[in-house]
């Protein structure tokens, strides 16, 4: 067995007014039970609850379509709190540009608030300094905490629910602004976003788009995004949570106190990458490979001629392209970089040697798996980072393990001997596709202590 690396209208869409709080109230994989946490009721639409209330109506009417906002009493310090922020930067050793710091719409000069130091033998001149850091925010910059989705776990759990409910990859960002001060001048991203509001209050105002829908190469201009009409302001409180297709211009400011947000940039497939992979794969074919006739620069019929016969043989080859064909690279190149999420995985590994018939084991939280065939017909299970291959005959055994119930290894009994069902356990274990239910922690966008079920 080896394992191989792969390389109608909107619902409570903001307008005037402005809703009121609420009263408390792979290439033919087939992807088994992508992320859902269903044997204690914690599942990948949670964390898009948390975000917009009605999922449905927002897939269907909102997303990519128009700005959502959605009120609710439940904050998100679970995800990052401002103590959280505080160990973070005075403990952790952060390094630019993991931290950042931005006043008056700019980022300041990393040298501001880095230091020189050493590991070992290893010099670097970006360790973040405690002590820098909070006199720049003291005298009124944002902290800019980047890339959470990469190393820190609550934040983590909670985009990989959002990825596995809406398709698309998430990263996140968290910025805590000094009471007063604005952060970034008003821009638009070429991502769409949820801004979930943590502590304090933070006034946000929308303008509409200077481009539409912009692609990464269409960056902001800051001095056309500041002329754009308004279409509605907001004071976001803990709890709340403003989605912004990309294109839309913001810009926020914090009130009396100081406020910490978390945006969550939501990196979409789009045409346009529908459109390159039928271009890529053209390339498989000798017709598109051949060089441009002699001398077509200087003559500008010939240029349109070639151009012109190009397209042409271009429109004939896409005719007898399989469309199921790109949807399926699209697809697996979602579910490839969906990687396991290994928290308490080191453990884990310590004790497998003890994982026996009465050891009960779960699908890992957020943890995507395809299974199919390889070539020579042994079962192969994708895990996002990586490939498992397997005899052909453990699938009834590795279905039933990776639906996402709770089971033990000796429920494994009627279709594997005793020394294999633990060897499979073990092995999917080691690999991240399952966890032993002592180490489960929280699923995606759930609070420590709540009943999700």
């Amino acid at each position: 067995m080896a394992s191989t690396p792969t390389p109608g209208p909107p619902t409570a869409t903001p307008t005037n007014p402005i809703p009121e709080r609420p009263s408390e109230g792979v290439s033919g994989g087939e992807p088994i039970a992508a992320g859902s946490d269903a044997a204690d009721g914690r599942n990948t639409a949670h964390a898009l609850n948390r975000c917009v209330g009605d999922t449905e109506a927002f897939r269907t009417n909102v997303f990519g379509a128009a700005p959502h906002l959605h009120r609710s009493p439940v904050p998100f310090d679970d995800l990052l709190s401002l103590g959280d922020v505080d160990r973070a930067i005075s403990g952790s050793g952060l390094r630019h540009p993991a931290l950042r710091l931005v006043r008056d719409g700019r980022a300041l000069d990393p040298a501001t608030f880095t230091r020189p130091a050493r590991t070992g033998a290893t010099r670097y001149a970006d360790l973040v300094d405690p002590g820098r850091v909070l006199d720049r925010f003291a005298d009124g910059a944002t902290i800019v905490l980047q890339s959470l989705h990469r190393w820190w776990p609550p934040v983590a759990r909670f985009c990989r629910g959002l990825e596995l409910e809406i398709g698309h990859p998430l990263q996140a960002n968290a910025y805590l602004t000094p009471p007063g001060a604005a952060g970034l001048a008003p821009h638009h991203d070429t991502h769409d976003v949820f801004v979930l509001q943590v502590a304090g209050t933070k006034h946000w105002t929308v303008r509409a788009p200077v481009v539409a829908a912009p692609l990464p190469h269409q960056r902001s201009d800051h001095d056309a995004a500041a002329e754009q009409p308004v279409l509605f302001e907001a004071d976001l409180e803990p709890g709340d949570a403003l989605y912004l297709p990309r294109g839309y211009v913001h810009s926020a400011a914090a009130q009396q106190g100081a406020a910490l947000h978390l945006t969550l940039g939501v990196l979409a497939a789009t045409a346009h990458d529908v459109l390159r992979r039928v271009v890529d794969r053209a390339g498989d074919d000798p017709a598109f490979r051949r060089q441009l006739p002699a001398g077509y620069p200087f003559d500008r019929d010939l240029a349109v001629r070639t151009v012109k016969a190009a397209l042409a043989d271009l429109v004939d080859w896409i005719g007898r392209l399989d469309p199921g064909d790109v949807a399926d690279d699209l697809t697996d190149g979602f579910f490839a970089h969906r990687a396991p999420l290994l928290d308490g995985q080191l453990g884990e590994m310590l004790a497998l040697e003890q994982i026996d018939d009465r050891t009960r084991l779960r699908r890992r939280a957020g943890t995507t798996a395809a299974l199919d065939r390889c070539d020579d017909g042994r079962l192969r299970l994708t895990l996002g980072d990586r490939r498992v291959v397997l005899p052909a005959a453990l699938e009834p055994a590795v279905r039933r393990l990776v639906d996402g119930r709770s089971r033990t290894v000796g429920d494994l009994a009627d279709l594997l001997d005793g020394p294999s069902r633990v060897v499979l356990a073990r092995r999917l274990v080691r690999e991240g596709a399952l966890c032993t239910e002592r180490s489960t922690g929280p699923g995606p966008g759930t609070r420590p202590g709540s009943d999700d079920g």
